[in-house]
């Protein structure tokens, strides 16, 4: 075998690999011997087909046969060799021209093709004892507990009619029925019968709920509104509408009385036992939102340390991703990048240095747990699986059947519990530190969010 490497630009590699067609005979004839005890032909005892004669019937198929898995080794050889760690899969060219196919595959000439590779860069890992990271916290105080408790009675408030004579103000809960037209023809689902809207929930499409303060039980008003550019139905994105709206019933709010009456139309025992689940409901809020605050500062600290060449293909895959998402949603959105207050260009810029980042950091966080021989258990996935699964009740086996029937979606699965126990890894070697923090504190934005892994 002859290896020549033709190109070394960086993490790009190319190599021209020559086999002699004499090793590739050797090696097919190999396999047309074991072959000999293996198949069946008609006129022949088992076992007693000449070679020859298994030559000529399955000579070019075993040839074949024979090229691919010389390739295959070949080139773990010659990578395992040189120590590379390959970041795409890599590129092989082989001979198109008929002649020199036929002559390949009839054993008559060498095997001559060219494999090109991108790999990964060696990582130096740093000195994760030497990272300091701040934990924020924040206490769940009565008055949060009392502010949640009060947003669960806004959300369970119930509606009083308003009487005879009486007009809708914003808040109020309206009961109507409508008829809707685009351009002066019905459409398929623009019919309400009883439809109970509370102006100002932003429930119904934008500029509806608003025309309804003032109309009165009985009344009927033509309400003028358009469909989102981005709405579901791609019939109705961005049409302007008619609704004939006739209003049957007009309530007010009332103020739930915050009790233990309240707390067992919830299912509670008491009002002590409200507040008791409404605190461990903010506890683990608040831990969740410890959790991200701290991981995305590990996150930035081994940004910061570990600076290296990214695979071009590979921060080039994540950009599209990005990209092509970003795209979809202005398209979607009836935007541009002058609403942004940018420009393409500089969208496109800074996408892709977050690209690079996400890469880095991948491949950083693969380096740190394959060292530590960190692994993610079939266990740990089952039990993400169970999950989702109950996230959307009623469909439990179908969100089975589709992470079992699909090896992507395990993966998908997987990354991220693999990633949290790499960052649990370094955790525990870091000096960390908490901080106490208010609640505005502990979830202010933070640009980071946009370059996290």
């Amino acid at each position: 075998m002859q290896v020549t490497e033709t190109l070394s630009e960086g993490l790009k590699h190319e190599f021209k690999i020559s086999v002699p067609a004499s090793d590739l005979d050797a090696k097919a004839d190999a396999k047309i011997v074991d072959l000999k005890d293996k198949v069946r032909l008609n006129g022949f005892r088992p076992g007693k087909v000449p070679v020859a004669h298994l030559k000529k019937v399955y000579g070019r198929s075993v040839m074949a046969e024979t090229i691919d898995q010389t390739i295959r080794d070949t080139n773990t050889q010659l990578f395992s060799e040189r120590g590379f760690r390959l970041a795409t899969e890599p590129k092989i060219t082989m001979p198109t021209e008929q002649k020199e196919v036929e002559e390949l595959l009839s054993g008559k000439s060498d095997l001559t093709y060219t494999v090109a590779i991108e790999v990964v860069p060696p990582i130096q890992l740093a000195d994760f004892k030497s990272f300091q990271v701040e934990k924020p916290v924040a206490d769940v105080t009565d008055v949060e507990v009392d502010e949640a408790i009060k947003r669960i009675a806004d959300n369970n408030r119930s509606y009083s009619d308003k009487g005879e004579g009486a007009k809708a103000a914003s808040g109020d809960r309206v009961t109507v029925s409508f008829k809707g037209t685009i351009n002066g023809e019905a459409f398929e689902g623009g019919t309400g019968e009883g439809i109970q809207v509370v102006i100002g929930s932003n429930t119904f499409i934008p500029g509806f709920e608003e025309q309804l303060i003032g109309i009165g039980s009985g009344e009927t008003r033509t309400v003028k509104a358009s469909f989102p550019k981005n709405y579901m139905s791609e019939k109705l994105a961005g049409q302007d509408a008619e609704f004939e709206t006739t209003a049957t019933l007009i309530e007010a709010p009332q103020d739930a009385k915050i009790d233990d009456e309240f707390a067992k139309s919830l299912g509670l025992e008491s009002l002590d036992k409200l507040k008791e689940a409404a605190r461990e409901r903010l506890v683990a809020e608040f831990a969740t939102a410890t959790r991200q605050r701290v991981k995305r500062a590990l996150l930035d600290r081994l940004d910061e340390t570990h600076r290296f060449d990214a695979p071009p293909s590979l921060v080039d895959e994540e950009f599209n991703l990005m990209w092509n998402s970003v795209k979809a949603e202005m398209d979607s959105a009836g935007k541009t990048f002058a609403d942004e207050d940018t420009t393409e260009d500089k969208a496109r810029d800074e996408y892709h240095k977050i690209a690079d980042r996400r890469v880095r950091l991948g491949l950083v966080l693969s380096e740190i747990g394959e060292k530590n021989k960190i692994t993610v258990t079939d266990d740990e996935v089952g039990r993400a699986v169970i999950e989702r699964a109950r996230q959307v009740p009623g469909r439990e086996k179908e969100v089975w059947d589709y992470y079992r029937n699909n090896a992507n979606a395990l993966a998908q699965l997987r990354a991220p519990i693999y990633e949290d126990k790499v960052v649990d890894f370094i955790l525990e070697l870091a000096n960390v530190t908490e901080k106490k923090v208010s609640r505005e504190e502990l979830y202010k934005d933070d640009e980071a969010d946009k370059t996290a892994a």
